[in-house]
């Protein structure tokens, strides 16, 4: 009987694992989506046939640890722009579980905070599994290849960008450019969980 009761605990401790998202490690490719933007037009990666890379960040409305970024992700976006890196944010929720995260409601913080990048809808959840990502908000960043160099967090203090010591994405987007590995490559995402639909 004890030994039944053993493999019962396994086998519930694999089926938890298994239903989380396994998503993208370093050095996998990533799959590019056709997502609908908070100015009402379909975007891909294929669009960008000049980019040199891709920096896609999932995150959301209403979490505060991502509201705590937007500044950061804005001046992102410009900065990196320029040096041919295309930021794509993505929101993973499903606004059923969180109102503020309705497509609506994206259009309005989008004119608000002056995004200069697409705000893209997963609608239907297809794509954030596939990432993998668990937060909002939560980076990838892809070489022109689509292969995964770096996931994780933007930088080492959600709190206060002023007394940031880590910057890990800027970081990452350095060795990119020296055709480095990122270092390191992956951390851990801080922030609200994605919101689904029960």
């Amino acid at each position: 009987m004890k030994k039944f009761g053993i493999v019962a605990l396994l086998a519930l401790v694999v089926m938890s694992f298994s239903s989380l998202p396994a998503g993208y490690k370093v050095g996998d490719k990533a799959t590019d989506f056709k997502l609908k933007s908070v100015d009402g037009k379909m975007y891909s990666m294929a669009d960008y046939k000049d980019a040199k890379g891709f920096i896609v960040v999932f995150t959301c409305n209403h979490c505060p640890f991502a509201v705590k970024y937007e500044d950061r992700i804005v001046a992102l976006a410009k900065k990196y722009k320029s040096l041919g890196y295309e930021l794509i944010a993505i929101n993973p929720n499903d606004p059923a579980a969180q109102p503020e995260d309705s497509f609506d409601l994206m259009k309005v913080r989008a004119k608000e905070k002056g995004f200069t990048f697409p705000y893209l809808f997963d609608e239907g959840q297809k794509i954030y599994p596939q990432y993998g990502a668990t937060k909002t908000p939560h980076v990838f960043l892809l070489d022109k290849s689509l292969t995964v160099k770096y996931i994780g967090a933007i930088d080492d203090n959600v709190d206060d960008a002023a007394a940031v010591k880590e910057r890990y994405l800027e970081n990452a987007i350095a060795a990119l450019e020296k055709n480095q590995e990122a270092n390191p490559s992956m951390t851990k995402a801080i922030g609200c969980s994605i919101k689904v639909k029960k």
